[in-house]
């Protein structure tokens, strides 16, 4: 069963439902009032009965009676022994086969006789043998039964009136709701099919559920065509860079091949190169996954920053025979992040600073405002203007001659990047040339 048969058949029979039940209500609410009504005006017609007995001595009884039969009751009085002491007093035959009632004490009820209600009123009296008798006073109940009949037709008529109306309105829901999951199904299997990234137009729309299903829909969407396309590109990128080392190694694979048994040196350089190509392929796989992995969110807690920086100076100092010199202005410096992120960072930069200078290296560490800021300087060859735009772009190489002997990939800086962001940080350079390159790292403090 589809949707929007279930939402029109729950709409329907609901207020189907409800509209039974309140005109149920209404129909018995309104008979048992007019039955009540109807009782006490008996009751009360009874005790003038019973006052103009008492008033009227004088008068046969049975003569006084007459005077006050209902049109459609009856009158009669009764003894212990349920013998007629007045036989009964009726305009209609049909109306002598009720029930005689004997009570010691008044009683009121609504009985049914014959197929009709009948209203009877039962009531002790001191008959003139002295004796207790009861006088019982009945009217069948016709006009509350017309009425009855009349307030039926009307209840039905108006269920009816009620009830389409619903169906409608059921209708109408069914088709606000089930148009943006229509939509919705519609927009997937044109993604599916035709392998597209279409989204859903949300202008114009109230901000309900729906509205947050379709933004989440479209979120989604842009999420996998995002990761989609970095998908795209790394595979391209990967295999971009992979061709020319696999290249060189089976260009020297070959040279062995026909050379290397009887030239020494053609051994010697082809190894060498072979060796050389493959660990670069190895670093390059290896930074290409660190980038992948570094789009995730690793735990974070409190790290001292210039702790970690001196650590790694003094790592790349005994590893590299380079000096490098730290500065930190306002000592211990807390900040919230991952301890193999920042070092990753600093690694990236120190190799790059080492890779294209010769000389010192400068590390300064600052506070300023609610942000620490780390500025890592060399004194190489710098960078164009026209390559600052894009150093931090993936493979990118500013000297790719120089990028080639030194083992670079153009996947470092991409890194750095997406650590820095990750950490709510910036990664910048400023550099001229000739006069070296500063890198930039900031990030937010803990205070």
């Amino acid at each position: 069963m589809k949707l929007r048969t279930k939402i029109k058949l729950f709409t329907s029979l609901f207020m189907l439902i409800l509209i039974v039940l309140v005109n149920t209500s209404i129909y018995f609410l309104f008979h048992n009032i007019s039955a009540k009504n109807e009782l006490e005006q008996l009751s009360n017609q009874t005790n003038a009965i019973v006052e103009a007995l008492r008033a009227n001595e004088g008068i046969p009884s049975n003569q006084l009676l007459h005077a006050f039969v209902p049109s459609n009751g009856i009158i009669r009085v009764v003894d212990k022994d349920n013998n007629e002491l007045i036989p009964t007093i009726t305009k209609r035959k049909e109306y002598r086969n009720l029930d005689v009632v004997y009570s010691e004490s008044e009683k009121q009820k609504v009985i049914k006789a014959n197929g009709n209600h009948v209203a009877v009123v039962a009531k002790p009296i001191i008959w003139e043998n002295g004796e207790v008798a009861t006088i019982q006073v009945a009217n069948y109940l016709n006009a509350l039964q017309e009425t009855m009949r009349t307030l039926l037709y009307v209840l039905v008529a108006a269920s009816i009136i009620m009830l389409i109306p619903s169906i409608i309105a059921g209708n109408v829901l069914s088709k606000f709701i089930l148009r943006p999951i229509t939509e919705l199904i519609e927009t997937m299997k044109e993604n599916t099919k035709q392998e597209k990234w279409k989204t859903i137009a949300l202008e114009n729309r109230s901000h309900d559920e729906l509205y947050e299903m379709e933004e989440t829909f479209n979120s989604m969407i842009q999420h996998l065509k995002e990761n989609f396309e970095r998908q795209q590109i790394f595979v391209s990128d990967a295999s971009h860079e992979l061709k020319t080392p696999i290249s060189i190694i089976k260009s020297y694979a070959q040279l062995l091949k026909r050379r290397g048994k009887s030239h020494p040196e053609v051994f010697d350089e082809s190894v060498e190169a072979i060796e050389s190509e493959a660990d670069r392929m190895q670093q390059l796989v290896g930074q290409m996954l660190l980038l992948a992995k570094n789009k995730g969110h690793a735990p974070f807690e409190r790290i001292e920053l210039d702790k970690v920086i001196e650590k790694v100076i003094k790592t790349f100092t005994t590893a590299y025979e380079r000096e490098i010199y730290f500065h930190s202005e306002g000592g211990e410096v807390i900040v919230d992040g991952n301890n193999d992120q920042l070092e990753q960072i600093l690694y990236i930069l120190l190799d790059n600073a080492i890779k294209y200078s010769e000389a010192e290296i400068d590390v300064k560490l600052r506070r300023q405002n609610d942000s620490v800021v780390l500025r890592v300087s060399d004194k190489g060859q710098g960078i164009s203007r026209a390559d600052q735009k894009h150093i931090f772009d993936r493979f990118y190489r500013v000297d790719k001659a120089r990028t080639r002997t030194t083992g670079g990939t153009g996947l470092g800086l991409s890194i750095a990047q997406a650590i820095a962001e990750l950490h709510g940080g910036k990664l910048s350079v400023h550099s001229e040339i000739g006069k070296g390159a500063t890198f930039t790292l900031t990030l937010p403090i803990v205070l």
